[in-house]
Order: structure tokens, then sequence, then C-alpha cells
């Protein structure tokens, strides 16, 4: 594999090893108390500005080029996926790794929490009576798109918690930093 040559040596820490470096108490030995709440919200913050970025600038972009509800959705679910990946791969190349293998990290570390945010964010504003037909001039596109992010942090930071606690979603990223 890439990320084992000699050369990134220091990034490819074993779960073990990189526990023994964390504060005490954000990693259970057994599958116990796994990742503390701070490192769940951080990781969860990391993708929801990633989230939040390509959420917005898809429907900027529906809007411009006068898009219906459909089309506009699915670019800012596209572009929210990429962003969110964007962010991670810039912290993991910074490590010295190649691309592909920062690829692999940010695939590895974000899917599932971008996939639960864009859920929960999607489906808020799905729901929300005339949510989706508010234009960004609106009060009512922005109130609920913050609510919808809002919502979409509180339910995705357990599921962040879980999979970091298990070494798995941003405790790959958590490798790769000094």
């Amino acid at each position: 594999m890439d990320h084992e040559h000699a050369t990134h040596e220091h990034t490819a820490h074993t779960h073990e090893q990189h526990a023994a470096h964390e504060p005490h108490g954000s990693h259970g030995s057994h599958g116990g108390t796994g990742a503390s709440w701070t490192m769940a919200a951080q990781a969860t913050l990391h993708c929801l500005t990633g989230c939040a970025i390509g959420e917005v600038l898809g429907m900027v972009v529906g809007t411009a080029f006068g898009w219906g509800n459909l089309p506009t959705t699915l670019l800012a679910i596209v572009l929210a996926f990429f962003f969110g990946y964007a962010l991670t791969m810039r912290g993991v190349l910074k490590a010295g790794v190649d691309l592909r293998t920062a690829l692999r990290v940010a695939l590895a570390a974000d899917t599932l929490s971008i996939a639960v945010m864009e859920l929960i964010d999607n489906g808020t504003i799905l729901v929300w009576p005339a949510a989706m037909d508010a234009q960004l001039g609106d009060a009512l596109f922005w109130i609920s798109l913050a609510i919808s992010l809002v919502l979409a942090f509180v339910v995705t930071t357990p599921v962040n918690k879980w999979t970091i606690g298990r070494g798995k979603g941003h405790a790959v990223v958590h490798r790769y930093h000094h």
C-alpha cells in the first residue's frame, strides 16, 4: 500500500498506537467509552462546514440557472459531498501523503457522516412547509437552512462519536495529524 511507505511511516499508526496518544477517556479499550463528545462534535462541525458550503453553493447555482427543486437539491448534495471530502483531504495532504491515499482517507472518514447530515438536512427542508420553494432572498430559505443544519449536527454528532470510538470515521483522519 502506498501509505505504508517508509517515507510516510509516521502516518501509519495502528489504532492502538493512536489511542495511546489520545487524552484519557477518548477511546475505550473494549469498545467501552468510545470517543469524547468534544472530538465527535469537532468532526461533525468539520463535516457541517463542507456540507453548508455545498448546500448554499448548490442553491445559489440552481436558483441562478432557474432550475427546479430536484436538480438544485441534487447539485447541492453532490457539492456537499465534494466540499466535505475536499476539506478532509486538505488536512490529510498537509501530513505529506499522496493524493490517492488522501482521497481514500476522506472517503472512509466522511461518507457516513456526510450521508447522515445530508439526509437530515434535506429531509428537514423537504417536510418544512414552503421551504423547498423559498428563494435566496427569503428569510424562510435561510431560517430553514440554518435549522436543518443544526438538526443535522445534533443527529450526526452521536454517529461520529460511535464511529470514532471504533477507530473509524474521523479517527482515520486523526492518524494523519502530527
